[in-house]
């Protein structure tokens, strides 16, 4: 049995909603271990220049000044040290074009970022425990929102 914390980095400029996450990822009955970047390029100087090791899983999201998420998730999925790494786009838009523009990027799944504190945490332990690798396989574009 694998006794190490989950591994999380939330890249989100929004301070308030950055500390909201990491309530609901503090109330999870889960080891986990959160990072979390203001913004796309303390997302891939962390990714890249950072000796400590890879998360397993990112929280994305869109709306970022400079580069958008959309950018960093080409930059993240073209990189060979980071393409398997699962991320998770992260959002308050639920623009069709956001989300198939995600899909089509290479995200694992799309969330509308909850505003209530037990959905967070039921979206987030959903995300967090699920095995990208082996849904990869059968990864269709009905799956890939994720609603609460």
């Amino acid at each position: 049995m694998n006794n190490h914390p989950i591994k999380i980095l939330l890249a989100d400029d929004d301070e308030d909603d950055r500390l909201f996450f990491e309530d609901a990822i503090d109330a999870l009955p889960l080891r986990t271990s959160l990072k979390m970047v203001e913004n796309g390029k303390e997302l891939m100087d962390y990714l890249l220049l950072s000796e400590s090791p890879l998360p397993d899983v990112i929280f994305l999201d869109l709306n970022m000044p400079g580069k958008n998420g959309l950018d960093y998730l080409t930059e993240i999925r073209a990189h060979p040290k980071l393409q398997s790494i699962s991320v998770a786009v992260y959002s308050t838009s639920s623009s069709e074009k956001d989300i198939e523009e995600s899909f089509v990027r290479g995200a694992n799944i799309y969330i509308n970022k909850p505003n209530d504190f037990n959905d967070l945490k039921d979206v987030l332990k959903k995300v967090i425990c699920t095995n990208w690798q082996y849904l990869n396989t059968s990864f269709n574009k009905e799956s890939f929102l994720l609603s609460v």
